[in-house]
């Protein structure tokens, strides 16, 4: 038995829980009541499951060597840059329909501040099914955020573009420490990225032998370490990895 020292503990000093366990508890005990299923991957990643069949062309960004942590210099494997090859195993192995999560740590060669960390956890998900429209994304989306933040939590819906989802869109929530005016902890806009999302690419069906004429479903990768700075009002993501005592005995 080892002991695995790049997520904070479960249980800290005096008996208390880690922030992080807490809201990612909260967020599964959500999904598992929509009736999906929790799903777990390999964090050491082929790049065809990380790019390639998710529709990420040779030229785009996140594949080049100073985005990401590759471990041959084929550029074969690598650290998982994101939770979206989940979406590919689960279509392969699982096929469809399907209601599926799969938290885990992701890794990209960030520079570390008050929001960012080389090492952080997403929730990756997905729903596959006949009829499945943005308005179920949005749907989704929102009463995982209500849940997580109160009823009155206000959510944003922008466009923007992934290669493995079309439409796709950010979805950002008002920052919880000024209200939306503006301050360090939201970098002066007053609101805070927390999950990108979209329907799930044609193409990206057709790499798992799934017909986009039949199906259709929607993905999201939500970042965990956000959503729990929201949730307890934290202003410094770095806070939750620095294992003060005094920081972890307020949870």
């Amino acid at each position: 038995e080892t002991l695995d020292v790049t997520i904070p503990g479960k249980e800290v000093a005096l008996g208390h829980k880690h922030p992080m366990y807490t809201v990612l508890d909260e967020i599964k005990q959500v999904f598992l009541d929509m009736g999906f299923e929790i799903m777990d991957g390999p964090e050491i990643e082929l790049e065809s499951y990380n790019f390639t069949k998710l529709n990420a062309p040779e030229s785009h960004p996140s594949r080049d060597w100073t985005d990401t942590f590759y471990l041959t210099e084929d550029s074969k494997i690598l650290l998982r840059t994101q939770t979206s090859p989940m979406q590919i195993r689960a279509m392969e192995e699982h096929g469809v329909p399907i209601r599926m999560i799969s938290p885990g740590r992701v890794y990209r060669k960030d520079e570390v501040d008050a929001t960012h960390s080389p090492m952080f956890h997403q929730i990756e998900g997905l729903v596959v099914d006949k009829g499945v429209t943005m308005a179920d994304l949005k749907g989704t989306l929102n009463a995982v955020i209500k849940a997580i933040y109160g009823a009155n939590s206000v959510t944003r819906f922008r466009p923007h573009h992934f290669p493995f989802t079309e439409p796709s869109c950010e979805v950002d929530i008002q920052c919880h420490k000024c209200g939306g005016k503006g301050c360090p902890t939201c970098k002066g806009e007053g609101w805070i990225e927390v999950l990108g999302a979209g329907m799930v690419h044609p193409k990206v069906l057709r790499n798992c032998g799934i017909d986009p004429d039949e199906y259709s479903g929607f993905a999201f990768g939500m970042g965990l370490e956000r959503f729990a700075m929201g949730h307890f009002k934290i202003s410094d993501l770095r806070l939750i990895f620095e294992n003060d005592e005094r920081f972890l005995q307020q949870f």
